[in-house]
């Protein structure tokens, strides 16, 4: 993808390793990628504490970090170091602006993060879309996008690596259909579907605890939306699928749906390390049982 060899198609959610101190053992468990962050400009610890709640009967996970993050000069030595080291992971990195940034300057701290530490990642995720940094899901427009792209990418139009925007679940369809087409026009990158979701009973769940509901309650969900985000662009934008992805199956079907690479997080927690071999060895007997030599035959089929 992007010119770039991915060792698998299996691959770490942002928000495990916000600021990149464990690259080397997401490569020893197995992950062919991993998307380091949210990564914040200047360092900032985030919302205040408890911020974390498991939902163990639901395989789920409610966070309200708030970007907890070291800032971008700690991050960079980091990631620099590996590369001197020699890694076969790839590298994701995902951004987001600090939480006392005014409005006004948001796409100010896109744009120096993008300066600092894109030439670092093998491909860039810009988060506009998680629910714990008040006002940010408004950056989803395709007008604030627009004006996002246009800043972060200055006057040559280029970035130094492919850059993604991550989107909420919690999308209308029209809404939806409006970033696509933005997303087309503007040229962006890829589409990591989805985030977080603020939603509880649409979900089937009750819990008190604010913020942005991740794990098992968010799988049909995540993959209505990579079905809908492929079918609109007709495959023209890669998609990196994101969202209650535990099993084998699980990671098959959303690739069926349109993801060329998929994600995951909460089920680490659940499951522990082991998993990510077992979706893996998993993934290739399904590729085998159905016919296909690779998983980009795969990808979209149940469109």
């Amino acid at each position: 993808m992007w010119g770039t060899d991915f060792p698998n198609p299996i691959g770490l959610g942002a928000g495990l390793d916000q600021d990149g101190i464990a690259i080397r053992a997401w490569e020893t468990l197995g992950f062919g990628f991993a998307e380091l962050g949210t990564i914040t400009p200047r360092p900032q610890t985030g919302n205040e504490t408890p911020r974390l709640w498991r939902l163990p009967e639901r395989r789920a996970l409610i966070n309200r970090l708030g970007f907890p993050s070291e800032g971008m000069e700690a991050v960079a030595p980091r990631i620099q170091r590996m590369r001197k080291a020699g890694i076969s992971i790839r590298i994701g990195l995902n951004f987001g602006p600090n939480s006392n940034t005014p409005p006004e300057a948001v796409a100010a701290d896109y744009t120096t993060l993008m300066e600092r530490l894109g030439p670092l990642a093998d491909f860039i995720v810009i988060n506009v879309s998680s629910p714990n940094t008040p006002g940010l899901r408004n950056w989803q427009s395709p007008e604030k996008m627009s004006e996002l792209f246009a800043a972060m990418l200055g006057d040559a139009g280029e970035s130094p690596r492919p850059v993604l925007v991550k989107i909420s679940p919690d999308l209308e369809r029209n809404e939806l259909f409006r970033i696509c087409e933005s997303a087309l026009e503007i040229g962006v990158d890829g589409i990591v579907a989805c985030n977080t979701s603020v939603a509880r009973e649409a979900l089937g769940v009750s819990s008190p605890n604010p913020g942005g509901l991740s794990g098992r309650p968010l799988l049909i969900r995540a993959r209505e939306l990579i079905r809908d985000i492929h079918t609109h662009t007709r495959g023209k934008i890669p998609i990196i699928g994101v969202g209650g992805v535990g099993t084998a199956e699980d990671a098959w079907l959303h690739i069926r749906a349109g993801a060329s690479i998929v994600e995951l997080y909460t089920a680490l927690i659940y499951e522990g390390p082991g998993v990510v071999e077992k979706i893996k060895t998993g993934l290739a007997d399904l590729l085998r049982r159905n016919g296909f030599r690779s998983i980009g035959e795969a990808v979209g089929i149940d469109r």
